[in-house]
């Protein structure tokens, strides 16, 4: 099993930030456990043996069931699947009769009734377990929640000797402090939210920008092609009438049509050459602009062997920086990224490493699409496309061309 340090370090930012966001919501619940131990150590005097054993238990069952109750409840609000409303029945029940058994356990050694630092416990008990209710249903629901909770509370506090003046002053309290704990879990909530929201906006953004330059690309085709096909069509319907009725200008009409036939081909390979061809500095500078839009660090260093390269070593490089520019934009959670270019005997190398990649399986022996284009692009030039094993959560990959004498 993966330690929990490195299993953080799998995740990603958008899980990261739902980890913090949750069991910020889980310490709520989590605060009745120590309360009730610094009720016990101060005043343990006040406590007979059966009820600081029930004053413990009570706190510890409500804690599970209080944090398993705000699981349920933020996936609910999050659109998962979850069972919050029975969890948040159970929680109201255990809590509520929890504090029943805290204040029934039994009075005083003097016989006085429920010490007040039982109160506080229960008081405690009874605001932590609004934080999940609070998450799990709308507003107009849990308020009539919450003053129900500290109505079937309120006997309970009367039959153990608590006054009516005190019990009325601890159910205000509880009622004031209730909103706080709401706050608090229902922002943590609404925060773990908008993190998954913009990481979905951020993926949708990833794609329309694919499916924006598809739309480029078939837009500048059909200018190309558009009018040529209509002319050619045109001037190869006028040339079989003028066959057909022996005129000698069906061959001009005929050459007409092979001219703009060439020049149809000429045109598109244009623009295919200018969609297809990558210079390598260009994408460099492209490279460095996209990383720091995304708030990555992008180190260069391309020096003075760029130059000297050949022509066709530069293009296929400069595809190599455009592949891995966007596997970092897409498969990782990068904050740096290095792209180095040097010469190692008779061979060009150009080196790229990015941080922030998840603790899942890389696409690095041919299973990606994308590595797998390069390689056939590299195999063509007698290069080759290695990932060779980095540090945890770094991706490091080497393209390499051998050049000629």
């Amino acid at each position: 099993m993966r330690s929990p340090l490195r299993r953080w370090k799998g995740y990603g930012k958008p899980h990261r930030a739902e980890l913090y966001f949750r069991w910020s919501i889980y310490l709520m619940p989590l605060a009745a456990v120590p309360v009730a131990l610094l009720s016990l150590g101060a005043h343990l005097d006040e406590y007979s043996p059966g009820a600081a054993r029930v004053s413990l238990a009570v706190s510890l069952v409500t804690t599970l069931v209080g944090i398993r109750a705000c699981r349920t409840s933020l996936d609910h609000y999050l659109g998962r699947p979850a069972d919050h409303r029975r969890w948040l029945v159970v929680n109201g029940a255990v809590t509520v009769g929890g504090i029943w058994a805290l204040l029934l356990a039994g009075p005083r050694p003097d016989g006085t009734g429920a010490p007040p630092s039982t109160v506080l416990v229960a008081t405690v008990l009874l605001i932590v377990a609004y934080g999940p209710i609070s998450v799990g249903l709308r507003l107009r629901w849990s308020a009539p929640v919450a003053v129900a909770l500290a109505a079937a509370v309120a006997p309970a506090m009367m039959l153990a000797g608590v006054s009516a003046g005190t019990t009325v002053g601890q159910l205000i309290g509880t009622l004031l402090g209730m909103p706080l704990i709401a706050l608090s879990c229902r922002s943590f909530a609404w925060l773990t939210a908008v993190v998954w929201e913009l990481d979905g906006a951020r993926e949708t953004q990833s794609r329309l920008a694919v499916a924006e330059e598809r739309l480029r690309f078939s837009r500048d085709l059909h200018d190309v092609m558009g009018r040529n096909l209509t002319t050619i069509a045109l001037k190869s319907e006028l040339a079989v009438q003028l066959a057909r009725r022996g005129r000698p200008e069906a061959a001009e009409q005929m050459a007409e049509v092979q001219r703009i036939a060439q020049e149809s081909q000429r045109e598109v390979r244009d623009v295919i050459r200018g969609y297809r061809t990558a210079d390598l500095h260009a994408e460099a500078i492209g490279a460095r602009a996209v990383l720091r839009s995304a708030d990555v660090a992008c180190e260069i260093d391309l020096g003075e062997a760029a130059d000297e390269l050949p022509p066709h070593v530069q293009a296929v490089f400069g595809w190599v920086i455009r592949e891995a520019t966007t596997n970092v934009l897409r498969h990782s959670e990068a904050e740096r990224c290095l792209i180095r270019l040097r010469r190692e005997g008779g061979r060009a190398v150009l080196e790229l490493e990015n941080d922030g990649v998840p603790a899942v399986p890389l696409p690095s022996q041919g299973g990606g699409t994308g590595l797998r284009g390069l390689r056939e692009r590299l195999a063509a030039h007698d290069g080759e496309l290695t990932v060779p094993t980095a540090g945890p959560g770094v991706f490091r990959m080497l393209a390499t061309v051998p050049l000629p004498n």
